[in-house]
C-alpha cells in the first residue's frame, strides 16, 4: 500500500496518460495518435495539430519510456545544464552523479545552451526517457516546461541560485550578494570607473542577477553603471576579449576595474589587456566569477568568487531522492559564494 501510495504521489500509476486520452481528447482514434506520432506524413495537417494540442495539455509521453514510469520502475534521474563546455557545471553534474549512483540512481544529462525552449524540449526528452526527477539550473523556465513539470508531479530543483521567496525548490546562493562583494572589493581599493562584461541576461537569470547586484552596490556609494559600460556576450575567452575592447574603445573615461560574468570572460579580459599594452592590476583590474582550476594559474592569477560547483549538485541529489522516497525535505538551501583575491586586481591607478 504504501508503494502505491507513492505512485500516485508522484504521478505514477492510476494517474498515468494513456495513449487513448490523447485520443479522446483530440477527438480521433487511439490508431490516428499512433500514426501522428510515428508516420506524422500520413495523418492531415488538421488532425496533427489537434493531437499535438492534446499531447501538450496533457504531458503525454509517448514512448516506453512512459510505460517506465507508468509502474515505477525506473531509477533515473536527469540533468538539465545550460553548456557541457563549461567545467563548473561539470562539476555540478559529477556531484549529482555520484551521489545518485551511490544511492542506486542513474543519471542522464542534456545542455540547452542558455534557451529556455531548448530547456523545454531537453526536459521533455528527459522525461520521455525516463527520468522520474530534474536538476535544473536558474528559477527562470518557460511556461510549457512548467507546465509539463506540474502535470506529469515531477520532482525538480532549481540550483545555482537561492530564493527563499519561491514555491519552486532552490539550493544554490545568492548572485546579487555575491556580485556586491566583487564591488565592495573594488571600492575598497579605490575605484570609481566600472564596466562590466556580462552573460547575456535575456533568458539567464543568475547573470541578469549579477548585473542588478552590481548596479545596486555601486548605487550605495553613488557610483553608477551606465547601460553603454555593460557588454552582453557569450560566456568564452574571445568573448571576454571582444568585451575588453568594446569598453576601451567607446567608454570614457575608460573604466579602471572591469567585473566579468565568469572565469573564461576574465581571462580573455586579461588577455586583451596585455595585447594592448595594459598592465592588469596597475592599469586595469579583472574580476571573474566561478573559480575554475585554471584561475589560479593564469597570470597574474584572477580575483574572482569560489562557487561551490560540486556541492550544489551533491545537495540536489540527496533532496530528489528524498522527495522521490516521500522524506521530508528542506525546500531551500543556501550557500556562500567567497570572494577569492588574487593578482587580477589592484589600487586604482591615479
Amino acid at each position: 500500500m504504501e508503494g502505491e501510495r507513492k505512485r500516485k504521489r508522484n504521478g505514477f500509476g492510476q494517474n498515468a496518460i494513456k495513449l487513448s486520452d490523447v485520443a479522446r481528447k483530440s477527438g480521433v482514434s487511439s490508431a490516428t495518435v499512433s500514426r501522428a506520432l510515428n508516420y506524422p506524413n500520413k495523418v492531415s495537417e488538421q488532425s496533427r495539430q489537434r493531437i499535438q494540442e492534446a499531447i501538450s495539455e496533457l504531458a503525454y509521453l509517448p514512448n516506453s519510456a512512459g510505460r517506465a514510469l507508468a509502474s515505477c520502475r525506473t531509477r533515473t534521474l536527469g540533468a538539465v545544464i545550460p553548456t557541457l563546455s563549461n567545467p563548473v557545471f561539470a562539476a555540478s553534474v559529477e556531484g549529482f552523479e555520484t551521489t545518485l549512483n551511490e544511492l542506486g540512481y542513474s543519471v542522464i544529462v542534456s545542455s540547452t545552451d542558455y534557451h529556455l525552449e531548448r530547456e523545454e524540449q531537453q526536459a521533455r526528452i528527459l522525461i520521455e526517457r525516463g527520468a522520474s526527477a530534474l536538476m535544473l539550473m536558474g528559477a527562470k523556465h518557460g511556461p510549457e516546461l512548467r507546465h509539463l513539470l506540474a502535470t506529469r508531479n515531477i520532482p525538480f530543483v532549481n540550483t545555482w541560485i537561492y530564493d527563499p521567496h519561491s514555491q519552486d525548490p532552490s539550493i544554490g546562493f545568492d548572485n546579487e550578494h555575491a556580485a556586491r562583494q566583487l564591488v565592495d572589493h573594488l571600492v575598497e581599493l579605490g575605484h570609481k570607473n566600472f564596466g562590466m562584461i556580462a552573460g547575456m541576461t535575456g533568458e539567464n537569470d543568475r547573470a541578469a542577477a549579477r548585473v542588478k547586484g552590481v548596479r545596486e552596490a555601486l548605487l550605495q556609494r553613488n557610483l553608477s553603471l551606465p547601460e553603454m559600460n555593460v557588454i552582453e556576450c557569450d560566456y568564452s575567452v574571445s568573448s571576454g576579449r571582444s568585451g575588453f575592447r568594446k569598453l576601451m574603445d567607446r567608454v570614457n573615461p575608460r573604466p579602471t576595474a572591469i567585473i566579468c560574468g565568469n572565469d573564461l570572460q576574465a581571462f580573455g579580459a586579461i588577455f586583451e589587456a596585455g595585447a594592448e599594452g595594459l598592465e592588469v592590476s596597475r592599469d586595469v583590474s579583472v574580476t571573474g566569477f566561478d573559480d575554475i582550476e585554471m584561475a589560479s594559474h593564469v597570470p597574474p592569477g584572477l580575483t574572482t568568487m569560489h562557487v561551490p560547483t560540486r556541492e550544489m549538485g551533491v545537495a540536489a541529489a540527496r533532496f530528489l531522492e528524498q522527495r522521490l522516497t516521500g522524506q521530508p525535505t528542506r525546500t531551500h538551501l543556501r550557500m556562500d559564494a567567497k570572494l577569492i583575491v588574487r593578482g587580477s586586481t589592484g589600487p586604482a591607478p591615479d
